[in-house]
């Protein structure tokens, strides 16, 4: 009898361990049900069909039980969507489209795929270019979360304005435009929700609505994720313009008091040990605090 009520003593005690440092844990975990409806960026995409509900459920078990992936997720929001949400809005965009960032990168900023797409918003490099953005050997500004960020606000504004409506214009980021149009047109739709598409778009429209409902109530979802657990912005002592050419980033970063590692992770666009700066350009590079 003794032997059983200090097991029972052990177990508990191992659970309140788990508690403290699995979030997961903390509350037994059910995936939550599937709305109605869900209004997007403005728009309301009802999921009462048999069709929708089952593909909207699927994407709410992932959320819930992908707990390494989620719990990643909303530890790396905070930062993040600090630098993402000001940049959406002075380029007219609605704060949920950050939720399209969400899926394609899972909030990792040194994200690349398979494909070789590229950075929070996973630029293939000749849309990148397209886009204004610079890619070398020493620069891939995919990688700098200010300027991809503008170039994905140019990116999603456009593809609204020649769908009118939010669900098709995640689509054609995902698949592209062309191919996109093409489906439409063959199936005869004007809206990507009611489209036979390759199971990865089929499912990214779907992903990034239960990614809206995630981060706005995770506890639904069984995360419990205290504020002094997310990760915390970074802190920037200053930016420097940069005008010429600079050799070695190692001296360079001693030089401003920080250290190589500290300098490349601030500013991920640098892709190599020195910068090449062309006459008439500039670069912005942020020093750590």
């Amino acid at each position: 009898m003794k032997k059983i009520v200090l097991l029972l003593a052990v177990l508990v005690c191992l659970s309140a361990q788990a508690q403290e440092y699995f979030p997961f844990s903390r509350i037994h975990p059910k995936v939550p049900r599937v709305p109605e409806y869900v209004v997007f960026a403005g728009d309301t995409v009802y999921l009462n069909t048999p069709d929708r509900y089952e593909r909207m459920d699927r994407e709410l078990i992932s959320f819930t039980y992908g707990h390494t992936l989620s719990t990643l997720i909303l530890k790396r929001s905070k930062r993040i969507f600090g630098i993402v949400e000001p940049i959406l809005k002075a380029n007219g965009l609605h704060d949920d489209l950050k939720y399209l960032m969400l899926i394609e990168s899972n909030l990792d900023p040194k994200a690349v795929s398979v494909a070789k797409a590229a950075g929070l918003w996973q630029f293939m490099e000749a849309t990148a270019r397209g886009y204004g953005l610079e890619i070398t050997s020493e620069v891939d500004e995919r990688f700098n979360i200010y300027k991809e960020t503008v170039a994905a606000c140019r990116m999603l504004n456009s593809a609204h304005r020649k769908y009118g409506d939010w669900m098709t214009a995640a689509a054609s980021y995902n698949f592209g435009s062309g191919n996109v149009d093409k489906r439409l047109q063959a199936q005869h739709q004007k809206n990507a929700m009611n489209v036979l598409l390759p199971e990865e778009t089929s499912r990214y429209m779907f992903r990034l609505l239960a990614a809206k409902m995630f981060i706005e109530d995770p506890l639904a979802f069984g995360y419990d994720i205290r504020e002094s657990e997310m990760y915390p912005a970074l802190e920037v002592r200053t930016t420097i313009t940069v005008n010429s050419t600079i050799d070695d980033l190692v001296e360079f970063a001693e030089k401003h008091g920080t250290t190589y590692y500290r300098l490349k992770e601030a500013n991920l666009w640098l892709r190599d040990t020195k910068l090449t700066v062309k006459p008439g350009k500039s670069y912005e590079i942020i020093i750590p605090d």
